[in-house]
């Protein structure tokens, strides 16, 4: 018997994605994004739940935090973006260590959210 072919999702029914830059402000610096982003979704699920939070689709990227700048990139659905802002203001410390987590800005290609966030520090 032969195996059906799945069909893949029409674009007009895909999930649209934003990605969100994020900066910490600590006097400690975060070599990686493990603790960062634990802290990042704790505050996330503290703040909206867990079914916002699967409604939302939270993703933190590991692999895209700039050491140097103190930056990070979270993707989310785009109709949940606020939420994420809001959520953030609740990650207060980070590995025991007080620190602020704002929001830099949103894009929904990755690479113009590297380009244009991630490495340019003011």
């Amino acid at each position: 018997m032969a195996k059906a072919k799945i069909k893949p999702l029409l674009p007009s029914l895909r999930e649209k994605k934003r990605y969100l830059v994020y900066e910490v402000i600590s006097k400690s610096r975060f070599n990686d994004a493990i603790h960062v982003n634990k802290a990042v979704l704790d505050a996330s699920k503290e703040f909206l739940g867990n079914l916002g939070m699967a409604k939302a689709g939270i993703i933190p990227m590991s692999d895209q935090w700039n050491a140097d700048t103190q930056r990070g990139i979270i993707r989310v659905n785009n109709k949940h973006v606020d939420d994420l802002k809001a959520s953030l203001v609740f990650a207060g410390s980070i590995d025991g260590k007080e620190a602020v987590v704002r929001s830099v800005g949103a894009s929904g290609i990755l690479k113009k959210a590297k380009q244009k966030y991630l490495y340019t520090a003011k």
